[in-house]
């Protein structure tokens, strides 16, 4: 065998998730970000009825907990963002931003967090301190020279659901439904495509569920990074043997083997637990056909030997089974093998498993939702729960990952571009004002609003906006032509720096700090991903007397933006409970609002399904008809193609890069790399180490990534290749999404590879 030559910064990593290589990078980031002193306390006070909240993912909280319930990439969430690390005014003074342009985006938010309010100085390409009442004035005087159609507000998830009511009272207030949201570039297809399944776009499983059910099938997901407190869950089912079926194109360490941080025997052992019983890598992009060919197996032995089937549940509960049935039966085994990329029996193999189970959760994540078929793929996971009756019984049900703290809740109290008009008739019914009717722009349209000069304003509560939107050549430029551009954040990212005529950057305070207004200490609140609803509250000196909170600043702007407002905003910013109060009047399910985030672990909103009632209009659960398998199987075409995904490392949480590693997939210091398949690097004429350029074939603009380092992974499936998320961005088209959701697929990119020479 030909020997490797060495590539800087590529090495094997052979130690399980979790375990002493993620005891030393919380100690790491915890040496490089805070006081060895308060860094204890704080991280201790993550997830605690008395603490706050952890600002990375949205995993729920266990009910009896253990000494500390924040894990590795938790506790980099919580340094970042209480950092010692101080941005002031003379920093920005002696740097332009055409200067601080050239830095990464680690770069960036490593310079820590931002201290007062700037607002940019064109004619000396710098930021300059503003106060707070004359940006406040100044933007409003903006707003009211605008038609309502030409402002957008964008809501990052780590927003909470206070600072999210008012966000959304204060665009509709004045007068538009335009709310690009987090949630369009990841979930967007579970919010559109579950209300057609179940009446419902969120999952249907608590944690207790976990402890009941008889099998796991993980979709397109990868927990150790991108929803790491799940692993404790995990650890523990895979202890009590039950199987976990895994469908991934890549072979992630965390759903192979994991150490508890936790399991004192295990960490002294240095010992580990395998979590995939079996792991299926999936063909980029051929989920569905997986999906198709699991149901299609399913209905065979159904039909060969009955009892298969809950057909109970099936004739009571749903409608649409004989239109489904039929489709499976004409798409043929062929196609399902060449889209999925895995064969008949393994597929067979897994329809046996799952017939076996009297209690089935299925767990998903981006892998599943962000490309062109999304929000299909997302109706397909239900139809197979519902073959076998696996909604509204223990340990059974669906179970989206969402990404960010408090993504969901945002959608909950009203961040949609698409409001139901029971919604918009309770908000008009309490303020006694008239709200705009027409459906508004999401992130894509949003952006292609800004191209098209559409869009002169953008509002962002939170959130890397434009690093975050697929088609970075068309986004970036596109944000530096608005006439006002305004960022709530704790740190400096590269939207900050695409600056419109006039950039306003408004530090607030972080989910890690006390919140004090006028009637004394303020808590916020959040809904996880099973939706939870539970106080946080944060205890530390904020990082300037200058920070605000998000609410205070959304007023402030509301305030001078609406002279005739009808809200009144500083009794709303005095206490807290009040905003409480308005969405209990508003949004369904938060009856006794204030009094139940007063329990410790909060309360849980209705989730119908469970019960099995359906807020479908037919009162049902409905099954779908996917016809797209063939046509998954030929869609690439042509020679030489691949399929793209982007892909967080483990030193990342969406946007955000604390550090430059990705442990467990063996790279370290660098983010420039492009993993692939060893067979497809022969094909090419590639050796591991080449300098290779990609090329997107879906457009007919020219989309290139240049100077990747390609990478032989062997834990990467044949004809699929990776880079990092939001580097290769720019190889996503604007228009390449999913129809029904308007989300950019990300996860599924036609490419071409060639070595770096050749262009």
């Amino acid at each position: 065998m030909a020997i490797r030559r060495e590539v800087p910064g590529i090495r094997p990593y052979d130690g399980p998730a979790g375990g002493w290589g993620a005891l030393r990078a919380t100690t790491q980031a915890i040496r490089l970000q805070m006081e060895s002193v308060k860094a204890p306390i704080t991280l201790l006070r993550t997830n605690q009825p008395d603490g706050f909240d952890c600002p990375g993912c949205a995993w729920p909280d266990k009910e009896h907990r253990s000494t500390f319930q924040f894990c590795e990439n938790g506790a980099k969430a919580v340094t970042w963002e209480a950092t010692t690390k101080r941005v002031p005014p003379s920093f920005f003074a002696s740097n332009t931003v055409s200067s601080l342009l050239q830095m990464s985006d680690f770069e960036l938010e490593d310079m820590g967090r931002i201290t007062h309010p700037m607002v940019y100085d064109r004619a000396t390409d710098t930021f300059r301190a503003v106060e707070w009442e004359d940006a406040f004035a100044r933007i409003g005087e903006i707003l009211r020279g605008l038609s309502p159609e030409q402002v957008d507000f964008y809501t990052s998830g780590r927003a909470s659901n206070e600072a999210a009511y008012l966000f959304q009272l204060l665009a509709r207030e004045y007068g538009t439904n335009n709310f690009p949201d987090c949630s369009n570039m990841c979930h967007e297809p579970t919010s559109v495509g579950l209300p057609q399944s179940i009446g419902i776009g969120k999952g249907t499983v608590s944690l207790d569920d976990f402890d009941h059910c008889e099998l796991i099938i993980s979709i397109g997901h990868n927990p150790g990074t991108n929803h790491p407190r799940m692993m404790g869950t995990l650890h523990e089912v895979s202890r009590r043997n039950v199987p976990i079926i895994v469908f991934n194109p890549l072979r992630e360490r965390a759903l192979e083997r994991f150490a508890d941080p936790q399991n004192w025997l295990e960490m002294a052992t240095y010992g580990s637990t395998r979590i995939a019983s079996t792991y299926y890598q999936v063909d980029a992009g051929g989920d569905a056909a997986a999906l198709k060919g699991i149901m299609k197996a399913l209905l065979a032995m159904d039909a060969a030997q009955g009892n298969i089937l809950d057909r109970d549940f099936i004739a009571i509960y749903t409608e649409g089974f004989d239109a489904f049935a039929a489709d499976l039966d004409t798409t043929s085994w062929e196609d399902i093998e060449k889209a999925s990329g895995l064969a008949r029996a393994d597929l067979e193999a897994v329809a046996k498993l799952y017939a076996e189970s009297n209690a089935t959760i299925v767990t998903y994540g981006m892998g599943v939702t962000q490309h062109c078929r999304g929000t299909a793929n997302v109706r397909l996971i239900a139809d197979l729960l519902f073959l076998r009756g696996n909604f509204g019984k223990p340990g059974a049900g669906i179970c989206p990952l969402r990404g960010h703290s408090n993504v969901q809740g945002n959608r909950t109290v009203g961040i949609t571009e698409k409001p139901s008009e029971d919604f918009l008739k309770r908000m008009e019914d309490v303020f006694g004002f008239s709200l705009p009717r027409g459906h508004g722009r999401d992130a894509v349209k949003t952006a292609q609003a800004m191209i098209d000069g559409k869009c002169k304003a953008l509002i962002c509560l939170g959130g890397n906006f434009a690093v975050a939107l697929p088609d970075s050549d068309q986004s970036f430029p596109a944000m530096k032509t608005l006439d006002l551009s305004v960022h709530l954040g704790t740190k400096l990212n590269r939207t900050h720096l695409l600056v419109a005529k006039e950039t306003y950057l408004f530090p607030c305070l972080g989910r890690t700090e006390l919140d004090v207004q006028a009637n004394g200490p303020q808590s916020v609140t959040v809904e996880d991903s099973m939706s939870m609803v539970h106080a946080s509250a944060g205890k530390l000196t904020p990082a300037s007397e200058q920070l605000r909170s998000e609410p205070a600043i959304i007023a402030g702007i509301a305030q001078a933006t609406l002279p005739n407002t009808k809200v009144a905003w500083p009794d709303l910013i005095a206490d807290y409970d009040r905003i409480r109060d308005l969405i209990e009047k508003t949004v369904p399910g938060f009856d006794s609002f204030n009094d139940r985030i007063r329990v410790p672990g909060g309360f849980r909103l209705p989730l119908p399904p469970t019960e099995r009632k359906w807020p479908t209009p037919s009162g049902k659960a409905v099954f779908s008809v996917y016809g797209g398998v063939k046509e998954d199987a030929d869609v690439l075409g042509g020679e030489n193609v691949l399929r793209l995904m982007t892909i967080r490392s483990h030193d990342q949480y969406n946007t955000t890069i604390y550090a430059l590693d990705d442990r467990y997939r063996g790279v370290f210091g660098r983010r420039d790399v492009l993993f692939m398949n060893e067979s497809d690097m022969t094909a090419r004429g590639l050796e591991h180490g080449d300098v290779v350029d990609i090329e997107t074939i879906v457009t007919g603009r020219q989309l290139r990534l240049k100077g990747l380092t390609a990478i032989a992974y062997e834990n990467i499936v044949r004809g699929s290749v990776a880079a990092y998320y939001p580097e290769a961005n720019v190889l996503v088209p604007l228009d390449y999404i999913d129809k029904e959701s308007g989300t950019p697929s990300y996860k599924s990119i036609p490419v071409r590879v060639v070595r770096a020479e050749a262009t």
